[in-house]
């Protein structure tokens, strides 16, 4: 069974999708009517812009979702999933690839998204910081032990789990587990913390936004961060995605669930490979490469 998989914020690279204007009739209508829909011009910041520009998260989400479903849209028949996954941003990515979401919706989601979480980033100083070599429990219960707020955001691979909070709340970690015997623990360069509770703003401006789309049942089943199980039911999927900001990216448990109900080979849709390295680590011998048109 084939599983297609679509990447979250950090796979953003100056040049990102050009290939595909350059080449594809449908990748160019598609780029032009989301420059329409967004109001400036991200295929000019997408294409030949500067680091700083793709790095401001109204530009990075929906350039990466951008990306990532246009080039689903150029496999057309190629793409043919029996199921679909992607990482925090990539969940939009894959309900678009999937048929859940139009690709309008699905971008002026992913925008009003990014928006939300700028918002709420401005609020409060907040920091993310990635742990490898601990158990998922040894986190788990490091965090809790803390009086600050910082929880496990991203569960990315065995060993490799991706803490948020306040800025305190996360340098008091990074201190706690180093002691217990981290490999590394090295703070982030984002602008916020994501998916802990210090985005509630933006889960509550988000899901105002939400309320307003609708979402229909996707062609496959689509493993959600929350759950990391399966779901095809329009109003479960709506459910999931507005507890998605404030809840932790399941990404282990999801490929774990997606290799138990079948999945044999893993396509990355997107820019980058990150999520070939970390379903790599989650079993070794299975196919996990990036689609090829």
């Amino acid at each position: 069974m084939k599983a297609y998989v679509f990447p979250g914020q950090g796979a953003q690279f100056i040049g990102m999708g050009k290939d595909l204007f350059d080449n594809y009739s449908v990748a160019r209508q598609l780029f032009e009517k989301a420059n329409e829909i967004l109001g400036f011009n991200i295929t000019g910041l997408m294409f030949s812009g500067t680091d700083d520009d793709l790095k401001q998260t109204r530009v990075t989400q929906p350039a990466i979702f951008l990306h990532s479903v246009v080039l689903a849209k150029v496999l057309g028949e190629k793409f043919s999933p029996d199921m679909v996954a992607g990482h925090s941003l990539g969940e939009f990515s894959a309900l678009v690839a999937a048929g859940a979401l139009s690709f309008e919706d699905g971008l002026l989601l992913v925008s009003k998204r990014a928006e939300a979480m700028q918002h709420a980033c401005e609020k409060e100083p907040s920091t993310m910081a990635a742990v490898i070599g601990l158990d998922d429990t040894v986190v788990e219960k490091a965090c809790n032990e803390i009086p600050e707020i910082v929880i496990p955001a991203n569960y990315n691979s065995p060993g490799q789990i991706v803490i948020s909070g306040s800025v305190n709340g996360v340098e008091k970690a990074v201190e706690k587990l180093t002691k217990l015997g981290a490999k590394r623990v090295l703070v982030l360069k984002v602008s916020g913390a994501f998916h802990s509770p210090l985005m509630e703003p933006a889960r509550e401006e988000l899901e105002k936004a939400m309320d307003a789309f609708y979402v229909s049942k996707p062609l496959c089943p689509v493993y959600q961060n929350v759950t990391s199980l399966p779901s095809s039911d329009p109003d479960q999927i709506m459910v999931n995605l507005k507890k998605q900001l404030t809840s932790p990216v399941r990404w282990t448990q999801t490929i774990q669930h997606m290799l138990k109900d079948g999945a044999t080979a893993f396509y990355e849709v997107g820019p980058g490979t990150v999520l070939q390295g970390l379903i790599k680590k989650v079993d070794r011998n299975v196919i996990a490469e990036s689609v090829r048109i």
